[in-house]
């Protein structure tokens, strides 16, 4: 047996005083509370009054008839279901279309059956109380649905502090988003090194929305943190895929670009794991490189596993590096046609300007009237004179009075150590505890990291500089270098840093030597500064920012200074 309905209150609208007797005697039997009213204009006053929950209306009466009087309840009803049942004599078709066009929802026909008005109003009380079930679930859906775009909202604004505190805002940048939901999936970093160089990573994340974006905050952390101490792009990469690894699930991991592009060498250097090819324009002659991807996504690998090998290419001034996610190519039409790989290329083979390349795929991609699949993200980078470019400050919390200022620190590197090593962010990070150097910071790592680089690559490895007179050299210079690295089985280099207090400030001095043949010093040292040249630019920029720059022993010992006087 069916549950008991509820009493409800029942209007009944009826200008025949015999037929509203009946009519209330009948309703008050099966246990329903009675409202009468005489004409329609009544009815209405009577619904806004008590709101009564179901509505038996004669159709033809004084005042105001009952098409209207429904009309007028109904949209004081608003949202909520008030059945209206027509009380009506009439039989043609059309007036019964008309009494439901007012609002009505059943019929009762003259003369009056109580069993039958007895059932229809309970099936109107029923739908009643799925009306009022569904909006019910409607506003907690609602309710539950704006939670979570609160929540979303907040956790997107965390997300993009985190994720556009760099220098996406550098003149030499330019970029597009258009995130597929709420959260993109695609990752957008860029950030100066303490040299002056630019790391830019462009990342995409299996999938699209909060679930892809999860990933990106420990990938910005890593990103942003190592970049700062000085690290370079191969413990970067390290560190990034082992925590990936470590955190996400098995079937998610990230497709990325790494640079760091270099406004003192000219170069950048390049790790593409899963990403479409990126490409390297020469703005003189028009030729592009593309930089594939020959490595696997991160975050798949174990670290043991993992191939963290990069490779770097020449640049010169006004050079553009151009990034992009698989949401570029795989942007369909109406006909699931994809904009495809061949018309990038032909919108590259179009230009004519190099400085419209980027508006120029933007615009392929808007006339395409294309849809996008998933995130569409594409980055375009420039080299440019290193004055052009004002790296932020490096902010620290203390206030320096506590900082070493009179000691000294030797340290020995050996073959196995220079294979996998990079000592340099841990020396600065040491450095940097004395507060005088810190405005030196940009200058301090820039020669540390040529003395080091010399040291180990003209020194211990042995590499002629002048391989790198053109693009083709200075790729098997790089070449060269890691499979000499690799091969590496004995040399050394030798750090010795001395903090000496001097009058009201300090003075550093760095000695870097190594266990290589050598070099011509005088005649390094009279060469004329050509900054058209893709080598020999190291000695001459060690020169231009330190103290007392020399070399001995045949070019096997580098002796630099830098001094700082107290802050008021």
């Amino acid at each position: 047996m069916s549950p008991p309905l509820e009493p409800l209150t029942v209007l009944i609208a009826e200008d025949s005083a015999a037929d509203r007797l009946l009519l209330s005697s009948i309703v008050r039997r099966q246990g329903h509370e009675v409202l009468t009213a005489a004409n329609g204009a009544e009815a209405v006053e009577l619904y806004q009054q008590q709101r009564p929950q179901l509505v038996l209306m004669d159709a033809m009466m004084p005042v105001m008839d009952g098409f209207e009087a429904a009309r007028q309840i109904k949209l004081l009803a608003g949202e909520t279901l008030v059945p209206i049942i027509f009380l009506t004599s009439l039989t043609q078709s059309e007036a019964l279309a008309r009494c439901l066009e007012a609002g009505g929802d059943d019929f009762l026909a003259k003369p009056y059956n109580q069993v039958i008005l007895g059932a229809k109003i309970k099936a109107m009380d029923r739908l009643r109380r799925l009306q009022a079930t569904v909006l019910e679930q409607r506003d907690l859906i609602a309710r539950h649905h704006n939670y979570l775009l609160n929540e979303q909202r907040v956790a997107k604004a965390v997300f993009d502090k985190v994720a556009h505190s760099g220098c996406l805002s550098a003149p030499n940048i330019r970029y597009s988003q258009s995130p597929y939901a709420l959260f993109n999936g695609d990752l957008l970093l860029a950030a100066f090194t303490p040299a002056g160089d630019m790391h830019v990573l462009l990342g995409d994340f299996t999938g699209h929305g909060l679930p892809a974006a999860v990933g990106a905050m420990p990938m910005a952390e890593v990103f942003y943190g190592m970049t700062a101490k000085g690290y370079g792009l191969a413990e970067m990469l390290r560190e990034m895929n082992a925590k990936l690894k470590r955190i996400l699930p098995v079937d998610m991991f990230c497709c990325a670009t790494l640079l760091c592009l270099s406004f003192q060498r000219r170069s950048v250097e390049v790790w593409n794991g899963g990403m479409p090819d990126g490409y390297l324009r020469d703005t003189a002659s028009g030729k592009r490189t593309a930089l594939q991807a020959r490595h696997l996504p991160l975050g798949v690998l174990s670290p043991e596993a993992f191939d963290d090998r990069t490779e770097v290419f020449p640049m010169a001034l006004g050079d553009r590096v151009l990034l992009m996610s698989d949401g570029v190519i795989d942007t369909c039409d109406a006909n699931e046609q994809l904009f495809g790989v061949e018309r990038l290329q032909q919108v590259f083979a179009d230009n004519r300007q190099p400085d419209r390349l980027f508006e120029e795929i933007e615009q392929a991609l808007w006339d395409f009237r294309g849809e996008a699949r998933d995130d569409v993200s594409m980055v375009e980078v420039s080299l440019l004179e290193a004055t052009q470019l004002t790296p932020p400050a490096m902010v620290y919390s203390d206030s320096g009075q506590s900082c070493p200022l009179d000691w000294s620190v030797s340290f020995e590197f050996r073959a196995d150590t220079l294979k996998r090593f990079n000592p340099l962010p841990y020396l600065l990070q040491l450095l940097l505890e004395v507060h005088g150097l810190r405005a030196q910071s940009g200058a301090l790592y820039s020669v540390l990291a040529e003395l080091y680089s010399n040291a180990l690559e003209h020194g211990v490895l042995g590499l002629d500089s002048s391989l790198k007179r053109d693009a083709s050299g200075f790729a098997r210079y790089y070449e060269q270098r890691n499979a000499r690295l690799e091969a590496l089985e004995d040399g050394y280099l030798r750090v010795h840093v001395q903090v000496l207090p001097q009058g009201a400030g300090g003075c550093l001095v760095v000695e870097v030597e190594d266990s290589g043949a050598g070099f011509d010093v005088q005649r390094v040292m009279a060469r004329p500064v050509d900054g058209g040249r893709l080598s020999g630019r190291g000695v001459s920029l060690i020169r231009q920012l330190s103290r007392n720059a020399s070399w001995s022993d045949n070019g096997r010992r580098a002796h630099v200074e830098f001094s700082w006087e107290a802050q008021a």
